[in-house]
């Protein structure tokens, strides 16, 4: 996720009222400053972007540094074509509007589309590549419409600024296709997708929910935190569920049924006789209770299907139920006898 800084140099110059890119070479940049816009801003949220016109009497800066798209599309608003294109002066001007970015954190980078002959000779385009490469400016080319006579000296401008392959030039030769999606496919997004972008997720991919992020950035940044906000949440659940699973004064009701599980039948029988004994005596003492314990069991065993209340293991089993019966009942005798 780069942090950048871009100035958009249009050229809006007379050649730009061609039909030979869709619709016309002028509002083709229109549709891929929208593009580019939409990117840097996806690709991180505190990139800036600025826009200059690069024709008419001299360059005009349409739009200072901007995180808001309104500012943008308030700042394109009654552009016209008019006049010639004064290319190496506006990269100058661009530089400057660079110069001055408020946070001097962000890298600095123009991207300028030339849709018409270049004026300026060979060797004062390198001068001033080699200046933007000294100031640390990359520098993007796209050059359509009148691409074979610039083709020598955009790409010896370029040469001179690139620095570690920051800097690029796109030819795009004329045709039905959209400019903007010709972009799309060139290194100046390619680097955003997969280079200094870190693989952000608003490089122009398909977007995790089934969409494109870049048609939509702020829906699609909307979705990715709704997702985050979401796994979150999850998280503190599980975390929850496990410290309540590990702590050691819960009972679950199945776990009495595992266990029974476990024992074998003659167990299973003698809990259950004991478990009637305890339910039947609630607290109270005595002959009478003793005897009502007794036909309970009776009732219990011989409602129990396969079971034979005279079963020798099953009379043990009551027999100790008795004893210890009766030993706790002494035991409470002697107690109210000493007091």
């Amino acid at each position: 996720m780069v942090l950048e800084a871009t100035v958009l140099i249009i050229d809006n110059s007379e050649w730009s009222r061609n039909g030979d890119y869709t619709p016309n070479r002028f509002q083709a940049q229109i549709d891929a400053v929208h593009y580019l816009f939409s990117i840097k801003r996806s690709d991180n949220p505190e990139n800036t972007v600025g826009l200059i016109a690069n024709a008419g009497d001299s360059p005009d800066v349409r739009v200072s540094l901007t995180a808001d798209l309104g500012v943008m599309l308030k700042g394109m608003q009654g552009l016209q074509v008019r006049g010639e294109s004064h290319f190496d002066t506006g990269i100058q001007i661009a530089q400057l509007v660079l110069k001055h970015r408020a946070n001097k954190y962000q890298k600095q980078r123009i991207v300028a589309f030339v849709s018409s002959p270049i004026d300026a000779d060979e060797k004062s385009l390198v001068k001033l590549g080699k200046k933007l490469k000294k100031n640390g400016v990359s520098v993007d080319v796209v050059n359509f419409g009148e691409q074979t006579s610039n083709e020598q000296k955009l790409a010896a401008f370029v040469e001179a600024a690139n620095n570690n392959n920051t800097s690029h030039l796109v030819t795009i030769p004329p045709g039905p296709h959209v400019l903007s999606e010709q972009i799309r496919a060139s290194p100046i997004v390619g680097e955003i997708q997969t280079g200094a972008g870190g693989g952000s997720g608003g490089g122009g991919g398909d977007f995790d929910f089934g969409m494109d992020a870049d048609m939509d950035p702020e829906l699609a940044l909307a979705l990715r935190m709704s997702l985050q906000e979401e796994e979150e949440r999850q998280r503190r659940e599980a975390a929850q569920q496990g410290g309540a699973s590990n702590s050691g004064g819960e009972v679950h009701p199945d776990d009495g049924d595992a266990m029974m599980e476990d024992i074998d039948e003659d167990e299973q029988i003698r809990r259950a006789i004991q478990m009637s004994l305890m339910e039947s005596g609630g607290g109270d003492s005595g002959e009478g209770m003793n005897d009502q314990s007794d036909d309970v069991v009776a009732s219990l065993l011989g409602s129990l299907p396969g079971v034979d209340p005279n079963d020798p293991d099953i009379q043990n089993a009551l027999g100790s139920s008795d004893q210890s019966k009766n030993r706790g009942n002494g035991s409470e005798n002697k107690d109210k006898s000493q007091e």
